[in-house]
């Protein structure tokens, strides 16, 4: 669109926030939809409603296709400020160790070979108190 290399504070997005004039933040860039506000598949109240803060989650939740993403391009105006702005960075979970079957396999059997011949124990002992009974 031309405005591409601009940047944005969010202050300044979120005056965009009507239907004649509806822009968006997305993976730190500033998208201006509101040509596209009548051909969003979700409608226009989706994307009005994402106005003025960052929508990456909004738009990342729904599952975008490639070429809803591709679209993008089609709407960049600029990028937002990230020094009064931060943008999200993609989760990635902590390194943890393999999850190794064999050890709770060795802890299972260590259990049962403990709880077994008590299981045993106490059985014989209610059999020897029940023949002493009867």
């Amino acid at each position: 669109m031309g405005d591409e290399g601009k940047i944005f504070s969010l202050a300044q997005v979120s005056e965009h926030n009507t239907s004649k004039d509806c822009w968006l933040v997305i993976n730190g860039k500033v998208y201006d939809v509101t040509k596209f506000l009548e051909d969003h598949p979700g409608g226009d109240d989706v994307l009005l409603s994402a106005t003025g803060k960052d929508a990456t989650d909004d738009f990342e939740d729904v599952g975008h296709s490639s070429s809803a993403r591709a679209m993008l391009d089609d709407f960049l105006v600029g990028e937002i400020d990230t020094s009064t702005f931060p943008v999200k960075q993609k989760y990635s979970p902590p390194k943890q160790p393999h999850y190794n079957q064999d050890k709770t396999s060795e802890f299972i059997i260590k259990l049962l070979q403990f709880l077994v011949p008590l299981a045993i124990l106490g059985l014989a002992f209610g059999i020897h108190l029940y023949s002493k009974s009867t």
